[in-house]
């Protein structure tokens, strides 16, 4: 975690060294995809050291950089949405056979719309607060409550027997 020693344009070194895995491990759980996770880490540093004065001066810069990284992959989310709706029509993707259930669960992410994939993935992998999420993602907390329910029951029905799987375990 960046203890925030210096603010300064070396401090932004110092914070990118401490934080870029935690901010890449967040980027793979939204992107689903290892290329794009790198992509969007790079993007979120390189819009964070744009602002480094009122990143490096926020109360927790860590909280500050996910909001950045998870604002961006919404919005590049929605650009892509807009553009793929515009040229091609959307084919419902393929139920996964037999694979892993790591590879079974990030299916079953990518087939949530970006946002409610960023409430779940905030709320039960980042194990952040419901009033956290909401401040994040600038909604009020009982949309994210119901967003995240309906999410988890669609991710219930997406994962059958492997849900069973990991509820027990």
């Amino acid at each position: 975690m960046f203890t925030g020693a210096s603010r300064g344009a070396d401090g932004f070194e110092e914070f990118a060294r401490a934080g870029q895995h935690r901010l890449y491990r967040t980027a793979y759980l939204l992107c689903g995809d290892a290329d794009a996770a790198r992509d969007l880490t790079q993007t979120t540093l390189a819009k964070l050291f744009q602002h480094w004065r009122r990143a490096g001066a926020a109360d927790h810069p860590d909280a500050y950089a996910r909001t950045v990284l998870t604002r961006t992959y919404i919005a590049e989310r929605r650009r892509r949405l807009r553009d793929l709706l515009a040229h091609t029509p959307i084919a419902a993707p393929a139920p996964a056979v037999g694979p892993e259930l790591t590879v079974t669960l990030l299916a079953a992410l990518a087939e949530l719309p970006p946002r409610a994939r960023a409430m779940v993935v905030l709320r039960y992998w980042e194990d952040l607060s419901v009033e956290t999420v909401a401040g994040l993602l600038r909604c009020s907390p009982s949309t994210v409550k119901s967003q995240c329910s309906r999410s988890l029951a669609k991710l219930r029905a997406r994962l059958g027997d492997a849900y069973l799987y990991t509820a027990r375990s």
